[in-house]
């Protein structure tokens, strides 16, 4: 009796799917792996150091004054006798909850508005994508600069609305140092509020490619709504171009309110981030170079590790990449 045929089935081929071999080809790319890492230490060092340090980031020494890197102050001072390290890593903090509080508000707004005007097409699509090509004639860099030095100060209803929402956590929310908190918060909004356009296309076109799919026709056979259809059905399955995107929009989102910063609209004192600490440092450039160099290796970094991590998740998530 002739024996049985066996068929050898490679691991990768059991249970593979589009998520497993997304993860197994990024592990792969050593460079995106790598910038991941260095993102998660980044992160938690600008979490974890300013609870731990002995130098808080606003301790003023006027009789320290602006030293170089030492034993007792690793990155050195600023002209204020302020650790820079402290100033470092709590800019950190702004820093990243910029991009990833920005990026999150965009996030929404787009696929959003993009899973809407795609699935319904017509002339709610046409509507929907008019008010997006209006919103592209503006530049983003300048609509936001206008919003922040008008809207962003004391004298504005958005600020009242603060003070009445922080009234719910401090007796005191009508204190003036909470301005600068204000402001960065707004930032944040602006932000998050004009950079969705992008993120709105890109949702709109995969929602239109798979708007005609099986899946699609056997959820409305069984009566599934419209708003359940886009979240539940149709946005899950676009999540590739949607997470590659986003990755790159919280170094891009984190470049303009450094940028913002650096003119003076962004973060205040006696906060800090890392483009408001480049912009102090540069002033005195000639003298204190480090008040410069530190901050901005640290953007420079975050950065690039972010667009490494975005070209990795997007070569990782192509469905055209066969199997190895």
């Amino acid at each position: 009796m002739s024996k049985p045929l066996e068929f050898e089935v490679d691991a990768h081929e059991k249970g593979s799917s589009l998520w497993r071999d997304a993860w197994r080809r990024l592990k792969k790319n050593r460079v995106a792996v790598v910038s991941a890492v260095v993102l998660i230490f980044s992160l938690l060092v600008c979490i974890v150091h300013p609870m731990v340090t002995a130098h808080p980031y606003d301790k003023s020494s006027l009789a320290t004054g602006a030293q170089g890197p030492s034993w007792q102050h690793w990155l050195g001072t600023d002209d204020h006798g302020r650790d820079l390290l402290s100033r470092l890593t709590f800019g950190g903090r702004i820093s990243f909850a910029v991009g990833i509080i920005a990026t999150a508000i965009s996030f929404v707004i787009g696929v959003s508005w993009g899973g809407v005007a795609g699935y319904f097409g017509g002339r709610v699509d046409a509507v929907m994508m008019r008010i997006v090509d209006v919103l592209y004639t503006f530049p983003l860099l300048i609509f936001v600069i206008l919003v922040t030095a008008f809207f962003a100060n004391e004298n504005t209803v958005f600020y009242s609305m603060f003070v009445s929402i922080l009234g719910v956590l401090y007796s005191d929310s009508a204190d003036p140092k909470y301005l600068p908190m204000f402001k960065i918060f707004f930032v944040f909004a602006t932000l998050g509020a004009m950079s969705w356009l992008t993120m709105a296309r890109i949702v709109r076109g995969q929602v239109i490619a798979l708007r005609g799919q099986l899946f699609v026709e056997a959820a409305v056979s069984v009566g599934v709504g419209h708003a359940r259809l886009i979240f539940r059905h149709l946005i899950p399955n676009a999540l590739g171009p949607i997470i590659v995107y986003t990755t790159l929009t919280i170094p891009e989102v984190m470049l303009t309110e450094a940028f913002l910063s650096f003119l003076g609209l962004g973060t205040q004192e006696p906060l800090s981030s890392w483009g408001q600490l480049v912009a102090t440092g540069s002033e005195s450039l000639d003298l204190y170079p480090w008040l410069v160099v530190f901050p901005g290796l640290a953007l420079a970094i975050t950065l690039f590790c972010f667009n490494f991590l975005g070209d990795g998740l997007r070569d990782a998530l192509d469905p055209r990449v066969r199997k190895d």
